[in-house]
């Protein structure tokens, strides 16, 4: 089982990137105290959509409907390009948001956290779907308890891989402060770059989380299309890379 886990981990890899792109974006703008409680609520929130969701759907989709998967997979790929789409919309169109700004502004701070939550744990939905079938994928020949097995272990680690990492990203800032007020010389001026360099960093993350979203939905969309019988997208993303190398 732990020799399965680790195959099927290496090749959901590329969807963890994606996650940890998207999830600092629901800190930014959030009080500092608050950063650790957020991403745990959001770890705790993903946690339950793989182990207690995802886990034993998949295992019922294999068995009694594995028909239904690629297009439940592509509905969460047209919500993920969907929510890219609103990002995408926002840097063009600076007042696309206007109305969902002002009516934040009425929130209480803990009104908006929730949402922030909410919405984080949504899209995790999606893209932890997207660990899962690939998980599954890797151990479909395999006895239904070491799928669950393989499953389960695939899904908390990445959860805690992810959600770990995020933990110290949004608090270096935290880090750089300390070090700049302790210390001396290169130290010093250590963290004052990390205090000045994170906010930048984190604008990056999100829009690298954007770009994610866009990537991983089209991806979605298109192989889904693909194995359905419609291999002209997919055929003319192939001969486009094609032509680029």
């Amino acid at each position: 089982a732990a020799g399965q886990a680790a195959k099927a981990g290496s090749k959901a890899a590329g969807i963890v990137i994606d996650d940890a792109a998207v999830t600092p974006r629901y800190v930014v703008g959030l009080a500092a105290e608050r950063e650790l409680p957020i991403i745990a609520k959001i770890a705790v929130g993903s946690l339950k959509n793989k182990l207690l969701l995802l886990l034993p759907g998949a295992l019922l989709l294999s068995f009694f409907a594995p028909w239904a998967i690629t297009p439940l997979l592509m509905a969460g790929g047209a919500f993920l390009c969907l929510e890219g789409y609103h990002k995408v919309m926002d840097l063009v169109r600076p007042g696309h948001g206007d109305h969902a700004e002002a009516t934040t502004a009425a929130q209480t701070a803990e009104e908006l956290e929730n949402e922030r939550v909410s919405s984080a744990i949504r899209t995790d939905f999606i893209l932890s779907a997207e660990i899962m079938a690939i998980t599954l994928a890797s151990v479909a020949t395999s006895p239904v308890w070491l799928q669950a097995a393989v499953l389960g272990v695939v899904g908390a680690g990445m959860t805690m891989l992810v959600y770990g990492a995020m933990a110290v990203i949004v608090k270096a800032d935290d880090a750089g402060v300390a070090l700049a007020r302790n210390s001396q010389g290169p130290v010093r001026a250590l963290g004052r770059g990390i205090v000045l360099g994170m906010p930048v960093f984190l604008k990056v993350l999100s829009l690298v989380g954007m770009v994610a979203m866009l990537w991983v939905g089209g991806g979605i969309l298109i192989h889904g299309l693909h194995a359905l019988g419609a291999h002209g997208p997919e055929e003319m993303v192939h001969h486009a890379s094609e032509a680029v190398a």
